[in-house]
């Protein structure tokens, strides 16, 4: 019997299902299905030719004007070319030895024509494209009007699925696939997960219905009502799946840890030198009862740069050790942990910090460090710990951990975080901490099974900053304004930051790549200035007139901690007027008298780090300056992204600016889960109201059935969705 979870090499042999699974990791039938159409086309409509992207496979509907066939001037054979028109714009389709092509392309022909476009002699053309001749084979045959008038209408006017393709498996082959896929199927067999009620209610079609409607629609609204239909479905497995993780980890039971007293946690109130703003008090309460539950804590505090979100994180581990408990605080990088370790301390002041003794333990301590640090942790002396991945280590053992907080999740496995955990006798509670805001239809389908708290205020006596883009690739003069503008800040006795995407001209620092995605945004790869980067930036700034006495250092992530300490410690001393760095300083750097941030190449970051980068700066009684330097051009995704950031000093704002920006359908991809799966039909931008629906839908079912025992359908499509490491990530946050 042949269902939605069979090998694909059941149905169309090894070697075809090799070849899906190379392009596109496609197993199962249920895999195939998933691959959705990425468009319609139709007999006769006109595909734009002179808009297809250099470099990319495409697939278009073209008629045949002329075709020609010479020999080769230096070799033998012969090269074949023909010239196709969408009835608005023409190119050329090249073959190499293939003169039979002359008999099959004739004037006027009609097809699919498949291939990677390419540029030779500045024409757009396709090399060796795969075609299907509209007419060829008994399948795509023309109907005869004057025998089957109505069937020559439908094969008009039906829509032509167009699917990703690559050099090797055109559109249509793909298609073929699933039209033997789809016919393998049992229909009886392919159990619906929406629950009956839910999808009446709604008026959608039913599960084989929508996959066969949106593969083999007759009429444009087959493939609409079909599409609607595995939105939901889409949308629906994954909120039940959020919820389901959320019901399973409130099942566990943890110890409960609450403030005494004249314990820590009120003589750290008491002993603070100014008012917590109405966002940090009503979050410190929501901490404060989920941590004195017997179920572990599982939140999300998301707050602008500079919110006081440490301040919250250090209220609630001093709830912790008022019960004996220890706190963990993973942070992504040496600097970054320093950091912490430093603020924790400012705020705890120096009688609480002997008392909890906050320690730091990173893998640059020396041996005896390092051994001094693992033996307060183990005997619980450290109330207070805080650490990068040397945390993780088998050696680090906790005397009674209860509390770990994670600074800035996304830089951190589902692994680390899980290992980190799993070093508490009882499970601990968890608080995450980011400084990306985070969007609502994002925190709902990706945070859903963790309960959010949000920080928006920020506190009284923060100076404003101003962001100014400076566009070199209309004004280059304005280069030198830079270094005036920084000299300037200087001589009032303020410092600046210099950043760059890379350590060297062939070094990028480390989880600053460019990616598949920032590529999509417009950002130029190869870009025909070189890459600002430190060490050449550095050497540049050392030698300019006009910055003679400056005091400058460098840092970056391929420095060692004890390097990246000194440095810091410098600047913070005031030792230092310019630092040029890589994104090593985007989170948790706090240095008051700093008012300047330069960022070079600023096109070659995204809406959150350049977020996060201005709010290094601003953060005492200095106003802040911000600039923005970038060589993208005027209307391109690349430039309005640094506008969009330069225009709005709101980080929501700017997170959900930068979702429509991004125009993702990605939002559990591999670069986040580890794992195959994306979004395939949901946008997050503009689906809100139905992710809302759905996770009314699911809760509804969830709460009456956690482990979905009553509910196999929706237990297998939550299984087959989420491959293990999706699941993980989901689970975790």
């Amino acid at each position: 019997m042949v269902g939605l979870d069979t090998k694909l090499s059941v149905v169309i042999g090894g070697r075809s299902a090799a070849a899906f699974q190379k392009a596109w990791g496609l197993v199962t039938i249920a895999d195939l299905l998933s691959q959705y159409p990425r468009r319609y086309a139709h007999r006769g409509e006109p595909t734009a030719l002179d808009e297809l992207p250099d470099g990319e496979v495409a697939t278009v509907v073209a008629t045949v004007l002329r075709m020609s066939s010479k020999p080769f001037k230096t070799r033998r054979g012969t090269i074949q070319t023909v010239t196709i028109s969408d009835g608005r714009s023409e190119m050329t389709a090249t073959f190499f030895n293939q003169p039979w092509r002359e008999n099959q392309l004739k004037k006027g022909a009609r097809g699919l024509f498949s291939g990677k476009v390419t540029r030779f002699r500045g024409e757009a053309q396709l090399t060796h494209p795969e075609i299907q001749l509209f007419g060829e084979g008994e399948e795509g045959a023309v109907p005869d009007p004057a025998v089957d008038e109505e069937r020559a209408r439908r094969w008009a006017t039906e829509p032509l699925p167009v699917y990703p393709a690559t050099a090797s498996i055109p559109s249509w082959t793909v298609q073929k696939t699933v039209a033997t896929a789809l016919q393998a199927l049992d229909a009886e067999d392919v159990l619906d997960p929406l629950p009956e009620a839910v999808r009446a209610e709604r008026g959608l079609l039913g599960y084989f219905d929508a996959l066969r409607l949106i593969h083999q629609p007759e009429t444009d609204a087959d493939w609409r009502r079909a599409r609607d239909t595995l939105r939901f479905h889409e949308a629906f497995v994954l909120q039940a799946a959020l919820l389901q993780q959320r019901a399973v980890s409130r099942s566990a039971h943890t110890l409960p840890r609450k403030a005494i007293p004249g314990g820590f946690a009120e003589r750290l109130d008491e002993a603070l030198p100014f008012e917590l703003t109405a966002d940090q008090g009503l979050v410190g309460a929501e901490l404060a009862f989920d941590l004195a539950r017997d179920v572990p804590m599982n939140r999300l505090v998301q707050g602008e740069v500079g919110s006081g979100k440490t301040l919250v994180a250090v209220r609630a581990m001093a709830t912790v050790a008022d019960s004996g408990g220890q706190s963990a605080l993973l942070a992504p990088t040496e600097v970054l942990a320093a950091q912490h370790l430093r603020s924790i301390v400012r705020a705890l002041g120096p009688d609480l910090s002997a008392e909890l003794m906050p320690t730091l333990l990173t893998g640059q301590l020396t041996a005896a460090e390092r051994k001094k640090a693992l033996l307060r942790i183990v005997t619980g002396q450290a109330r207070i710990v805080v650490g990068t991945h040397a945390l993780l280590s088998d050696a680090v053992e906790f005397y009674d951990l209860g509390l770990v907080v994670v600074d800035e999740q996304h830089r951190f496995g589902v692994e680390q975080r899980e290992t980190l955990r799993a070093k508490g006798k009882t499970p601990p509670h968890l608080l995450v901490l980011t400084a990306t805001p985070i969007p609502r239809t994002v925190a709902m389908t990706v945070f859903g099974d963790l309960d959010i708290s949000t920080i928006r205020q920020l506190p009284q006596g923060r100076q404003g900053i101003e962001s100014f883009v400076v566009p070199l690739a209309e004004k280059p003069t304005w280069f030198n304004n830079i270094w005036k503008r920084a000299k300037e800040e200087i001589d009032q006795g303020r410092q600046v930051f210099v950043v760059c995407p890379a350590i060297s001209p062939k070094d990028v620092e480390e989880g600053d790549e460019l990616d598949a995605d920032e590529a999509a945004e417009g950002v130029d790869a190869s870009p025909k200035h070189p890459i600002a980067n430190v060490a050449d930036v550095f050497a540049h700034l050392q030698q300019r007139p006009d910055l003679e006495g400056v005091r400058m250092g460098v840092l970056h992530g391929r420095m060692s901690s004890d390097e990246k300490d000194e440095v810091m410690g410098a600047f913070g001393r005031r030792e230092l007027d310019l630092i040029v760095a890589t994104t090593v300083i985007e989170v948790g750097v706090d240095v008051p008298n700093a008012s300047t941030m330069i960022v070079l190449d600023a096109e070659r970051f995204g809406v959150s780090q350049l977020h996060q980068l201005r709010g290094r700066v601003g953060r005492g009684s200095v106003p802040g300056v911000c600039l923005f330097v970038t060589y993208a051009e005027e209307d391109t995704l690349a430039r309005d992204r640094v506008d969009a950031v330069a225009n709005n000093l709101d980080g929501f704002e700017l997170a959900q600016i930068d979702l429509e920006l991004r125009r993702e359908g990605d939002v559990l991809g591999a670069r986040q889960s580890g794992g195959r799966s994306s979004l395939r039909l949901l946008r997050v931008a503009l689906d809100g109201d139905l992710i809302g629906d759905a996770r009314t839908a699911a809760a509804s079912v969830i709460d009456s059935d956690p482990t979905l025992r009553k509910h196999t359908p929706l237990k297998e499509a939550v299984d087959r969705r989420l491959d293990e490491s999706e699941r993980e990530f989901l689970s975790k946050g």
